[in-house]
């Protein structure tokens, strides 16, 4: 077994038994890697209350060759992930962060750039006056991009001629992406978008981060790109998110209340 050291954001904490946890966590350097922290809740051992959800830590663990947990052997804490004023909707996006995550990555593929813009996003939702709903679709834009399903927004997806961008627009979830005309017919899982959202989903993911220039969603906008992002992941990941109820409304893009 080789000891390795790694920056990770945690994702998941399992109690496995009075002392010892199994940690979900996905770092920059191996990805995402699943281990056992022996000694783990304990009020004083080598993890120094670092394994907490969300928080970002320095790691050594031992990697194992089997299909066998890791073994997690230090943890030290960076960051506490703590949501600007209590803030709901921050946490409950957060938590959407981290099962975007664990779903959408595999143990020991690693994705720098993911990596780096969950680190962006949860560091904006700790901060006062960020825009929570435009800094999370970035997010998932980024993680679409990153791990190859981000859809086509200009060319269709299934002949590759440029679709025209007024009206309505055909998205097929199944081809993975707009659609022309032509192509419309015959395709399952239609969603009708209308142009401006595509223009507004396009525009975002050509974006290295938010944009800090004030041209938020606005109600309208985001509640209509909310929908056609939770029919995508629904798509693809078989089933919708855990948290997909809990997050932004469109009422004003930062809040939920039921």
């Amino acid at each position: 077994m080789s000891s390795e050291k790694a920056t990770a954001i945690v994702l998941r904490v399992i109690e496995f038994s009075e002392t010892s946890s199994v940690v979900t966590l996905f770092t920059r350097e191996f990805g995402k890697v699943r281990g056992l922290a022996k000694g783990a809740r304990r009020p004083k051992g080598p993890f120094e209350s670092a394994l907490d959800l969300l928080a970002l830590c320095r790691i050594v663990f031992l990697r194992k060759s089997s299909d066998s947990l890791d073994l997690l052997t230090e943890a030290k804490l960076e960051r506490r992930f703590r949501p600007a004023g209590g803030n709901l909707s921050k946490l409950y996006a957060a938590y959407y962060v981290a099962e975007l995550l664990n779903e959408l990555t595999d143990d020991y593929d690693p994705h720098p750039g993911l990596f780096d813009a969950a680190d962006a996003t949860l560091v904006s939702f700790a901060s006062a006056g960020e825009d929570v709903a435009s800094a999370l679709v970035h997010f998932e834009l980024t993680a679409l991009r990153e791990t190859g399903h981000l859809p086509t927004l200009a060319a269709c997806a299934a002949c590759g001629r440029d679709v025209e961008a007024t009206g309505r627009v055909p998205f097929s979830q199944r081809a993975g992406g707009v659609l022309c005309k032509s192509c419309r017919s015959g395709q399952k899982q239609i969603i009708s978008v209308s142009s401006s959202v595509i223009a507004a989903l396009a525009r975002m993911a050509g974006e290295d981060r938010p944009s800090s220039s004030g041209g938020g969603l606005d109600a309208r906008t985001y509640g209509e790109l909310r929908g056609v992002l939770n029919h995508y992941w629904t798509h693809l990941m078989g089933r919708p998110a855990r948290m997909q109820r809990w997050l932004p409304t469109p009422v004003d893009g930062t809040s939920r209340t039921d």
